[in-house]
């Protein structure tokens, strides 16, 4: 669901509420764009890509790791995807009863599971996943190639940054 206000309102009301604070607004401005644009184009992706194929956002992004690394333990899955494991598990229990994905014990650890697309998981991202490419494609088209590489760049320097932090 889209905020209730546009960016510049909040921008203003934001300088109106901080201004008595000694603060680096260019980088709130900066961060707070990043956020609001990410949850937008979540917002679009789901609503135009996901959602006719019954998948949500996080159920999507599990499909999209295991689709590129193969079968992943579900500490690993969490992580990556940035929800706790008893997020991951609902998640779980929803594409196993769909047979988009399987649980694999350990055999070494049986406290460890690991998660696998199915045969139906992997016919499902090779449809799902061009429809979120072109989603995509919509959002930066008012974007010339040289401004998506720019963005691109920044926001590879972003995760950069907080990764090394």
């Amino acid at each position: 669901m889209p905020d209730r206000h546009s960016l510049e309102e909040t921008e203003r009301a934001a300088a109106a509420r901080l201004a008595n604070l000694t603060l680096n607004f260019p980088a709130t401005h900066a961060l707070a764009s990043l956020y609001r644009a990410a949850n937008a184009a979540r917002s679009h992706l789901t609503t135009t890509a996901l959602r006719p194929h019954d998948l949500t956002w996080t159920g999507f992004v599990v499909l999209w790791l295991l689709w590129i690394w193969g079968s992943m333990e579900t500490r690993e899955i969490a992580e990556s995807v940035g929800i706790s494991k008893g997020t991951l598990t609902g998640v779980t229990n929803t594409l196993v009863a769909r047979d988009l994905v399987v649980r694999v014990p350990s055999i070494t650890d049986r406290r460890l599971v690991s998660l696998a697309l199915t045969d139906e998981g992997v016919r499902v991202m090779e449809q799902v996943f061009p429809r979120v490419n072109e989603a995509e494609s919509r959002l930066v088209a008012g974007l010339d190639p040289a401004q998506v590489a720019a963005l691109t760049d920044m926001l590879r320097q972003i995760v950069t940054t907080a990764e090394e932090q």
